[in-house]
């Protein structure tokens, strides 16, 4: 397509003429010759005054000032005059055809080209953009006013599950601190006495014998990887000695451990074949007690106390109360995502409700674990523990931190970190990476406990690897640990010469309340239990 069509296709205004001054030269022929055209239909000039290329293409044409000849031949002057008018003509000439394309060029791309269309909107998506920015910020603050109406509801959730248990715990004092509203107190003293005990749980000592319902329970009591065909574990359970091996099927059984001819200890002995033997006399026990051999004697049937065992989930339970067991075991699996890191058992010279009560409690972390997991925490204006006013789990405010009492001695925490012994955001859910830790209180005695911990993380499996990490994994959890037990030990010193461990509960010991609660119902033997889902 040549210039002249383009531009007519285009619609472009342009100038022609017929070059007299090319026409008639030799060899060449008049014709049309584009010598201009405009920068638009409205300018008048070739260039528009305002466009950058003004200052290039707005030049004079030299046609008005062409030297006249006064003779049929020219002199010198008059020679170099017609050669410099030819050359300044040749450059008005070639900026003339350069302006001429490039404005083609424009106009293509202005026609052909959709982004080209879209660029002249761009006031429109100025004026678009600014309308967005304006909603956005009304989004903004409506979303403000949300979260603090969110807050305050909250705010008044908590106040009102506390009234809650203040009303549960006045509900369940003795007949003895109350009083009737006809005999008003006789001084302030006893008002304010009156009121702390009618506030309190009744946790004084000393300690007494576990209730039998408390038995009619799962118990977890090893970790199955402790569990080897030839290994024997064994645990008290209620005040009563009982011993865990493996059966000639590789099935968990728990019997007692005390041998029917002499009491001698049985876990002092081996596992001969599927059975314990007593390393005094070689009697030996199957995993229901019965004693199958009697070296040296003559064989007589004896049976010892067994107690019904399962394995699950890498656990071994045992069932030690007189009702039949329960059809299901809980699940105390880690959440999906986590490896397990660390299985630890521990034997601890403390009752076990007070290491549950001290589980269960995380207010106590930045004055207590100042040298391990809580170095560096700041005290909070506010610790709360908000739960349903239905169950036994919940989560911490202001730490990032879910935890759950589950019946009968299990606690489980998930802990949103973003570095190992930093937490991170103010929910599990807005952390990238968790710890998550079950913590198992097998009332052993009434003044020791079993205590099964084990650590899991959703993050860095390739710790499971590393040669020795149980070791620098037991010894954080019993650094951890140290830091409670001296605490828990002198509170247990205290209850037994009477003092009252639970004296003044306040809003952030809800779940602690919710245990002992559930526990005095469980004592005595309530068909419905609180805080039962």
């Amino acid at each position: 397509m040549t210039a002249i069509a383009t531009a007519a296709a285009l619609s472009l205004p342009i100038s022609c003429s017929t070059s007299s001054k090319f026409a008639n030269r030799k060899g060449v022929r008049g014709g049309f010759v584009v010598f201009a055209i405009s920068a638009s239909g409205e300018g008048g000039g070739l260039v528009d005054k305002k466009n950058p290329w003004s200052t290039l293409f707005n030049v004079e044409e030299p046609r008005s000032k062409a030297p006249q000849s006064k003779g049929k031949f020219l002199d010198v002057n008059e020679a170099f005059e017609v050669a410099r008018y030819d050359i300044q003509y040749c450059d008005w000439r070639a900026r003339q055809d350069l302006l001429t394309i490039m404005l083609l060029h424009e106009k293509v791309v202005d026609v052909l080209n959709p982004l080209a269309r879209d660029y002249k909107s761009i006031g429109t998506l100025k004026k678009d953009l600014a309308e967005l920015q304006e909603e956005l910020a009304e989004a903004h603050k409506q979303m403000h006013i949300s979260e603090a109406r969110v807050g305050a509801a909250l705010d008044k959730l908590a106040h009102m599950e506390t009234l809650v248990n203040d009303r549960l715990l006045q509900d369940r004092t003795t007949t003895a601190t109350e009083i009737t509203t006809s005999s008003p107190p006789s001084t302030s003293k006893e008002t304010i006495e009156r009121k702390t005990q009618r506030k309190g749980l009744n946790v004084s000592g000393p300690v007494q014998p576990y209730h039998p319902r408390l038995k009619n329970f799962w118990y977890p009591v090893a970790f199955s990887r402790d569990l080897k065909e030839d290994t024997l574990i064994p645990i008290d359970c209620f005040e009563e000695p009982w011993v865990v091996f493996r059966g000639k099927d590789g099935k968990p059984g728990c019997i007692r451990n005390t041998c029917a001819h002499r009491a001698c200890p049985l876990d002092l002995g081996s596992v001969n074949e599927g059975r314990v033997q007593c390393p005094y006399h070689g009697w030996e026990y199957s995993t229901d007690g019965t004693c199958e051999k009697m070296p040296s004697t003559k064989f007589v049937n004896v049976k010892i106390k067994s107690l019904p065992c399962f394995e699950q989930e890498g656990m071994i339970w045992i069932w030690p109360g007189n009702e039949p067991p329960a059809a299901t075991i809980p699940s105390l699996e880690p959440p999906k995502g986590f490896q397990i890191h660390a299985e630890i058992v521990m034997e601890l010279p403390v009752e076990h409700g007070l290491l549950l009560d001290n589980l269960l409690d995380l207010a106590h972390a930045p004055f207590t674990h100042t040298s391990t997991f809580a170095k560096g925490w700041s005290v909070p204006s506010l610790v709360k523990f908000l739960t349903p006013s239905s169950g036994l789990e919940g989560y911490w405010d202001p730490y990032p931190i879910d935890m759950e009492f589950r019946p009968p001695c299990m606690v489980l925490s998930t802990i949103g970190i973003s570095k190992p012994g930093k937490l991170e955001g103010q929910s599990t859910k807005q952390c990238s990476t968790h710890l998550h830790q079950l913590h198992v209180c097998l009332p052993s005695s009434r003044n020791k406990t079993r205590l099964l911990y084990r650590m899991s993380l959703d993050f860095a499996p390739v710790l499971q690897y590393v040669p020795f990490m149980h070791i620098l994994w037991r010894h954080f959890a019993e650094k951890v640990l140290n830091e409670d037990l001296r605490l828990v030990l002198g509170q247990q010193d205290r209850m037994i010469n009477g003092e009252n461990v639970w004296n003044m509960p306040v809003s952030y010991d809800k779940l602690g309340v919710r245990y002992r609660l559930w526990r005095t119902a469980v004592e005595e033997g309530s068909k419905t239990l609180p805080f039962s889902k």
